[in-house]
């Protein structure tokens, strides 16, 4: 009878493992946070959320929310929302800085629109890895800001084997660069801001007269340029001055199409007409190097366009150097630093940047029925030596750190 109980104790601590584990596996997993920042009103003391196959099952404060027992238990001092980087070019430029990592820009033409990001993203490149340990789970990545048109942009979770994987927008929009940036060099088109603006109108112009037409072409780059016309993808707009910023404008305007002002440096010489265009910022990395198309920038635009009730996120840009990426929770802790509330500072890089790219009813915050994409902290996250102690993705914890 003892040697019956002694093997049945041992079945049921068996099963009880087995139990847990397959929990586990199907992302059955309760994170407790000391203090959990949903984005959806004020953060929560004490709290729990729950997650099950991928999506947020329960948030609330521990008192509300039941752990059920086969549930893994994760605890950290703070948890967010996944981090969202706006605008980035990890995934299609590598860390190695050599040609067989850089595959952000094509020099053969000055106007790419048919170039898709996911033909070149690299799914296991080792920048995304590298900043998914910072607690960002998605990414707006894509052909970098050095051409008139560039190519597309794609919205990717920063994990997954391959590009099918990680994909969630293939065609976000389509990376349109303004100004000094955008021009040939060497004696190629476009030579002046003038020559670029008549290429592009040109190019719009002949997407209107195929979207009027019974039988449109096929190709890929009329068939994308016709759905920029009819107001289904965005242009991307990087433009700093505010000569450039004003030219985008009245190119939106003038073919009513939709698009987001990326860059924008001088920003605050046009609140009032940002403001009154309706469209988003992407804003420069607020450490950025001022200097150039950027002489103007400030630490401090962030919190100008908050003031002014103009639609921002933070992103960590296209960088020419090693390691080829910044980081947007560092940059979103310096604009804290400068004026911004830190409530705002974390929404411009979950919930707004998300609303910017569409996608707010599926990641952002931590609301019921959600991916389940979170951040966990040791600490304040704006603190410099706060460390990523857990980051989850899709219900899966893809980093994590045993302090």
């Amino acid at each position: 009878m003892k040697r019956f109980l002694t093997m049945y104790r041992n079945i049921s601590l068996l099963l009880l493992i087995l139990i847990a584990s397959a929990s586990a596996a199907f992302g059955q997993i309760a994170i407790k946070g000391e203090t959990i920042w949903t984005m959806t009103g004020d953060p929560i003391t004490n709290g729990v959320v729950l997650v099950n196959n991928g999506k947020i099952e329960a948030v609330g404060t521990a008192a509300q929310v039941n752990i059920p027992s086969n549930y893994r238990v994760i605890s950290a001092k703070v948890v967010t929302p996944g981090l969202i980087d706006a605008h980035s070019v990890v995934g299609l430029n590598g860390y190695l800085n050599q040609p067989h990592d850089q595959m952000a820009l094509d020099g053969g033409a000055s106007i790419q629109p048919e170039l898709r990001a996911t033909d070149a993203y690299n799914a296991e490149e080792r920048l995304i890895q590298w900043v998914r340990e910072f607690g960002i789970t998605t990414i707006h990545t894509g052909h970098q800001p050095s051409a008139l048109v560039s190519g597309q942009t794609m919205i990717a979770k920063t994990t997954g084997k391959n590009v099918d994987q990680a994909t969630i927008v293939p065609t976000a929009m389509i990376a349109v660069t303004l100004g000094p940036s955008g021009l040939g060099g060497q004696g190629r088109s476009p030579g002046t801001r003038a020559k670029q603006i008549a290429m592009l109108r040109s190019e719009l112009f002949k997407a209107q007269e195929n979207a009027a037409k019974k039988d449109p072409p096929k190709d890929p780059r009329s068939e994308i340029m016709m759905r920029v016309i009819k107001g289904e993808v965005p242009l991307l707009v990087t433009a700093e001055s505010a000569q450039d910023i004003s030219s985008a404008l009245r190119i939106a305007k003038e073919f009513k199409i939709k698009i987001v002002l990326d860059g924008a440096s001088d920003a605050t010489a046009l609140l009032d007409d940002i403001k009154a265009s309706g469209f988003s910022v992407i804003l420069h990395a607020t450490m950025a190097r001022a200097g150039g198309e950027r002489e103007n920038l400030s630490m401090e635009t962030a919190k100008k366009l908050k003031e002014a009730g103009i639609p921002f996120a933070l992103q960590s840009g296209y960088e020419g150097y090693v390691p080829k990426t910044r980081v947007v929770l560092f940059e979103a802790a310096v604009a804290a630093a400068n004026g911004l509330s830190q409530r705002d500072a974390l929404a411009s890089i979950t919930i707004d940047a998300a609303k910017i790219l569409g996608l707010d009813s599926r990641i952002g915050s931590i609301a019921v029925g959600k991916d389940a994409d979170l951040a966990m902290y040791d600490g304040d996250p704006f603190e410099y030596t706060t460390h990523c102690v857990g980051t989850m993705i899709n219900g899966q914890v893809v980093s994590e750190v045993v302090r």
